[in-house]
């Protein structure tokens, strides 16, 4: 089994760099460009409008956020096309999100 990591551990965590302060992520995959990870979004988080060059796919699995004004409580599910603006992002309560990053078109 290959880097079989606990998602709901205090395991492997760290400041999220690039991420407005006190987000964290915990790196579950990155190889080649091909990265997963998981977000944890402090409570009042907010994020600019921006995009990527691959596709991005995001797992709400605690809490909720609010993307563009649309809310995406647990169990949520979203895809962004590389290229593809998303965003405003906030979290008034705050968030785990699993978040991956692939070159799926």
């Amino acid at each position: 089994m290959k880097n079989l990591k606990n998602l709901f551990d205090n395991l492997n965590w760290e400041e999220a760099k690039n991420y407005p302060s006190g987000t964290q992520r915990k790196v579950l995959r990155d190889e080649n460009g091909h990265r997963t990870i998981l977000l944890k979004l402090p409570e009042g988080f907010q994020m600019a409008p921006h995009s990527h060059t691959v596709t991005e796919q995001n797992f709400v699995l605690e809490g909720e956020y609010i993307n563009n004004g649309e809310v995406f409580a647990r169990g949520s599910y979203q895809i962004f096309s590389p290229h593809d603006e998303h965003g405003p992002f906030e979290s008034k309560k705050g968030a785990l999100v699993l978040v991956i990053w692939d070159e799926l078109n």
